[in-house]
């Protein structure tokens, strides 16, 4: 049997998986519990919460282990996790993806980025940062990004057995999908050999503020007339790049003809155009560039383009979206 690190002070060695509906982070926690129970002895427990099952909107994975003789009679989301994983390092701009954060918890994050520049946009005092770019190994393996994290997640929870996890990615995928085996394990492998780590020791210049449980702001006296709802998912305000999986379209403006096939096929009106006059002082629409806040990553204006004047490339994190953005011209638009 497995033998825990540390626990809280109900026994329970508690995991948090932080994502976005697409990348896997349910099957992911499915994945964890099981293998914890089953492949390492340990009781434990695994379970989801999630809003519209959709592509880009929030999902938590809570998994509690404990030893075998204590009995799990708790089944309330994680809030004070000794593991988070955080599966889209945009997360950060509309999820606080570290509450309830121990001073010496370990944060994955599936990142390109510098662990230096992830602890001040996750504004932690202290803590260790595992960073592995799950996305890429994903996009290379032609699997997702659950898969990488899980491997990474091994190489933190030392008292599991990854031997056991590639035996369970086996029996999970080989009866309906046994060509998806050997990539996935794969995929687990590298993750867990290529997540690299820092430990930050508390320097004082984050106040160390104690664990608060979070209050509804809205209750029965102050809830909103009719359940409207607050925050608008579909309107000029919306950011759509935490929907993104590491893929956008890249815009060569010397091919285009504009012909607007890519407007048509774009589901989020991501294209910015603007009247000009043409060769002959006619006046014409010309495509100016690309809207990157409403681009989820779709790729549908890359295969409806006729003339190659866009491409499917890798979203680095050196902020080609942010640096190569074409604001819409609409008055209304608050430029974030």
């Amino acid at each position: 049997m497995s033998k825990l690190p540390k626990v809280n002070e109900l026994g329970f060695f508690e995991i948090r998986l932080e994502s976005i509906g697409g990348l896997g982070a349910n099957l992911a926690g499915k994945l964890l519990s099981e293998d914890g129970v089953v492949g390492n002895g340990l009781n434990g427990v695994g379970f989801s919460s999630y809003g519209s099952e959709k592509k880009g909107s929030p999902v938590k994975a809570h998994i509690r282990f404990c030893d075998p003789k204590i009995n799990i009679r708790d089944t309330t989301p994680i809030e004070r996790p000794h593991v988070v994983a955080i599966f889209h390092d945009a997360l950060f701009k509309t999820i606080h993806c570290t509450s309830g954060i121990y001073p010496d918890s370990t944060i994955l994050v599936n990142s390109q980025k510098s662990s230096d520049k992830l602890k001040n946009e996750m504004k932690i005092p202290s803590g260790t940062i595992a960073i592995v770019d799950a996305t890429g190994i994903a996009l290379e393996e032609q699997t997702k990004a659950n898969t990488a994290m899980l491997g990474a997640l091994y190489r933190i929870l030392t008292f599991l057995n990854p031997e056991s996890m590639r035996q369970t990615i086996r029996r999970t995928f080989e009866k309906k999908y046994p060509h998806l085996v050997e990539p996935n394990i794969r995929t687990f492998d590298r993750g867990f050999n290529e997540v690299i780590f820092q430990t930050y020791e508390n320097d004082d210049s984050i106040p160390l503020a104690p664990f608060k449980r979070a209050e509804p702001i809205l209750g029965y006296e102050t809830q909103t007339i009719g359940g409207t709802i607050t925050n608008p998912g579909n309107s000029i305000l919306k950011d759509l790049s935490i929907s993104r999986a590491g893929m956008l379209p890249h815009f060569h403006e010397d091919k285009c003809i504009n012909c607007a096939a890519c407007d048509t096929a774009c589901p989020d009106f991501c294209f910015v155009w603007e009247e000009k006059a043409d060769k002959r002082g006619r006046p014409q629409m010309f495509l100016q560039g690309i809207d990157y806040q409403y681009c989820k990553g779709c790729l549908k204006c890359v295969h409806a383009c006729p003339v190659d004047a866009l491409s499917s490339e890798r979203e680095y994190n050196d902020g080609y979206a942010d640096n190569n953005r074409v604001p819409h011209l609409w008055d209304l638009v608050i430029q974030n």
